[in-house]
């Protein structure tokens, strides 16, 4: 019995060995998929990147586009209210001078409305105010009448206009100095 023993141990480990040797193909496959597992997440992450950065950069192509569809829906008309806007001046020189007859004021009401429908609106300025370069142009300077007038508005040559939240043309005054 003592021979069968040494035996057993020997045959045990030539079992190990011989399952070392068989395990030894099965775990350079086991490798190679981890390795094949490992390019494919870092290929689904790099997918995964490639689609943030495409979605976030078309979320703000976007935003842009709905930005300038806004503005150019405020602005579509500037050309011609700007063309019109003279007009508008002629009939204001008219009527502060009383060369108006009823006719000419229904027009000039009805150029007003219109212009209004559209979006036009006239900046607020009136003599007395102080200068706002943000608002007004300075078309001259004149000396100031007393001490209060200087640096303020004396005169408005041409009303300033906004259309939508734009300015499109400055108040055009004089100032004291």
């Amino acid at each position: 019995m003592k021979n069968k023993r040494p035996d057993s141990t020997k045959e045990a480990v030539m079992d190990n060995n011989t399952e070392n040797t068989e395990n030894t193909p099965e775990q350079e496959r086991l490798a190679e998929l981890e390795a094949k597992v490992e390019t494919l997440t870092q290929q689904l992450d790099e997918s995964r990147n490639k689609y943030l950065y495409l979605f976030s950069d078309f979320e703000n192509f976007k935003r842009n586009a709905a930005k300038e569809r806004i503005e150019l829906q405020q602005t579509a008309g500037r050309d011609i209210v700007t063309a019109l806007l003279p007009v508008l001046d002629d009939f204001d020189r008219a009527a502060k001078n009383g060369a108006l007859n009823e006719g000419m004021a229904l027009i000039h009401q009805k150029i007003t409305n219109t212009l209004q429908n559209k979006g036009l609106t006239l900046l607020e300025v009136k003599a007395g105010d102080d200068f706002n370069p943000d608002t007004q142009e300075a078309v001259a300077e004149i000396p100031a009448a007393s001490e209060e007038l200087k640096g303020k508005i004396v005169d408005i040559v041409e009303q300033g206009y906004q259309l939508g939240d734009r300015i499109i043309r400055f108040a055009k005054v004089v100032i004291g100095r």
